[in-house]
């Protein structure tokens, strides 16, 4: 079973699990004289070069926010092209990330998102079920206060006259290790409900940086000062 705030093992401390929100495609896009949507488009291809750059520095875990239960009040224009995006970023990566032994998982609510979106996802997932050199986590219509809601509900329903951490652990969308180090980029210092229960011993870095211009270079400086940080757990 999963232990509970369980620091990564590596004796060059890198983080087993890293955490991204990835804040700024739209301030970044009106900060050049774009649409919001370009600033997503640009943002998207930022996806696929930091997961690279992860699995290559030795993270073994890399969730990413890609879309909050929040963002249901943006324009619908939008939250269309969003969606859109989503199905073909998870069909085309799926493939090559199934090709590198990586297993893909989505977390967050499915009942709202669209039919082709829901079966992307579960082709995706059926396809990396059993690779094993990494698991890449993309939150979609993800909150963390959802997410421990739908856990208290699961666990009503099985009757527990008492819940353990284990019990919770293994009622969330997905069994994955503690965070050890949450990114969020854009300046802005919070974590808007981003993975609460897996990060709460995380180490938060907050850049200033616009996610389209956070770069491979930026998520090894990141990882680098992870190592410098030392992790007591709320001991001495």
């Amino acid at each position: 079973m999963l232990k509970i705030g369980v620091m990564a093992k590596d004796n060059k401390k890198i983080p087993g699990h890293v955490g991204i929100i990835p804040d700024g495609n739209r301030r970044w896009a009106k900060s050049h004289g774009l649409q919001a949507i370009q600033g997503h488009e640009r943002g998207f291809r930022q996806v696929k070069e930091i997961a690279d750059k992860a699995f290559d520095l030795g993270v073994e875990v890399l969730s990413i926010w890609g879309f909050s239960t929040e963002n249901w009040d943006r324009n619908q224009v939008e939250i269309d092209y969003l969606m859109s995006k989503f199905v073909q970023l998870i069909k085309e990566e799926s493939v090559k990330l199934n090709e590198k032994n990586i297993k893909l998982i989505v977390s967050g609510r499915r009942d709202r998102l669209p039919i082709d979106l829901v079966k992307a996802i579960e082709t995706a997932e059926t396809l990396t079920v059993s690779n094993s050199a990494g698991t890449v986590n993309l939150c979609l219509d993800y909150g963390g206060r959802q997410e421990l809601l739908e856990t208290v509900n699961k666990l009503l329903k099985q009757k527990k006259s008492e819940v353990t951490f284990e019990d919770i652990v293994t009622n969330l969308y997905h069994q994955l290790p503690d965070l050890d180090l949450i990114i969020r980029t854009s300046g802005e210092q919070r974590l808007s409900g981003f993975m609460p229960w897996q990060g709460v011993y995380s180490e938060l870095l907050f850049i200033d940086k616009h996610w389209p211009e956070f770069g491979p270079d930026d998520l090894a400086a990141a990882v680098l000062e992870y190592g410098r940080r030392e992790r007591r757990f709320g001991g001495d």
